[in-house]
């Protein structure tokens, strides 16, 4: 029995193709800012003579410790000064530039870690509000980051594609190629919602497991009750599941390359001819569209877009050669091969 799984309460956020990690940037830029300090340091210890305390006389290492800090933020309280000529002149082109360097690393730092951080923030849940007319992919495994590609090749843009999938090498990888991705659970409503799953042109669910799926299945039909769903379940005593969970197409790799297997052993070109009709590099692709009003009345074989196959009715499906076939309807749905432009 599928059940499902516990709700988290967390604020889902959409978010694309990340850089170095936070931790590792913050890293390299303290490093750094004290790796210029300490050469500002080492200058002014070597050449302590240079300086004058004007309290006690004496330069103390701790003296020169604080000498560079001050110098560095620009304090400077005149306590201790370079008195002579080298030291001066270490001052002017050695601390100087060390001390802008310095105050760059901090400034970028913070616009790095707080002005971007809220503005890229920001600038996603701003795209996440206006999603329309985008993709879901649910599970970006191997069959998962094919139909990406595949939509890619056919003509949709990576920002629109949205993946959701709680392994962090799946989102990695979804994230190199430009697609938004979200890091939950597909079977959860707020994990959906989050993606404006309602608005969605289509919805791909590859799991990677048949209950998986279909729960996603379930969870998509009922809060996106129009949008289009297509699944990937690997067990065929499953896909009767699938279609009762609201699935639109349910496609079993295995039966499928079994088709083509099986077809190939009838003609050399079945199989080849099978796969054109699939790949978006093909000579020739299948289109499903609404009969127009001028084709209302007349023949599929009459239609001059492309190959008419098949109609739907009433969500039956209808052979060219079949009696139903022999007069478009509104509201038919035609399914036709038409040459790749």
């Amino acid at each position: 029995m599928l059940r499902p799984r516990p709700r988290r309460d967390q604020r889902l956020l959409l978010h694309r193709k990340s850089g170095t990690p936070v931790w590792l940037s913050l890293l390299w830029r303290v490093a750094l800012a004290f790796a210029l300090i300490a050469v500002a340091l080492a200058g002014h210890w070597i050449d302590r003579g240079g300086l004058r305390d004007n309290i006690d006389g004496a330069i103390s290492f701790v003296d020169v410790l604080y000498f560079t800090m001050i110098t560095v933020t620009t304090v400077g309280y005149g306590d201790i000064v370079p008195v002579t000529e080298r030291a001066r002149l270490f001052d002017t082109f050695v601390v100087t530039p060390v001390r802008l360097f310095v105050w760059l690393i901090f400034l970028g730092t913070a616009y790095e870690f707080l002005l971007k951080h809220v503005w890229e923030k920001w600038r996603m849940s701003v795209i996440q509000r206006k999603l329309r007319g985008h993709v879901v992919i649910a599970g970006y495994g191997t069959t998962g980051s094919e139909a990406a590609s595949e939509l890619v090749r056919r003509g949709l843009t990576s920002a629109e594609i949205v993946v959701i999938d709680p392994r962090q090498d799946n989102l990695r990888a979804a994230e190199a190629s430009g697609a938004n991705v979200i890091d939950g659970d597909a079977t959860r409503n707020s994990t959906l919602e989050a993606v404006r799953v309602a608005e969605a042109k289509a919805i791909i669910v590859a799991a990677g497991r048949d209950d998986t799926s279909i729960l996603i299945v379930l969870t998509a039909r009922r809060l996106a009750p129009g949008v289009p769903i297509s699944v990937i379940i690997r067990s065929e005593d499953n896909e009767a599941l699938a279609r009762q969970a609201g699935a639109d197409t349910v496609i079993n790799p295995a039966s499928f390359a079994g088709l083509l297997l099986a077809g190939s052993t009838h003609g050399p070109h079945i199989a080849d001819y099978m796969a054109d009709l699939a790949n978006a590099d093909g000579r020739v692709t299948l289109r499903e569209r609404a009969v127009s009003a001028e084709e209302v009345g007349k023949p599929l074989a009459a239609i001059v877009t492309g190959l008419g196959l098949r109609i739907y009715r009433d969500g039956a499906p209808h052979g060219f050669w079949e009696e139903a076939a022999g007069r478009l309807e509104s509201g038919d749905q035609i399914v036709e091969v038409v040459p790749r432009s």
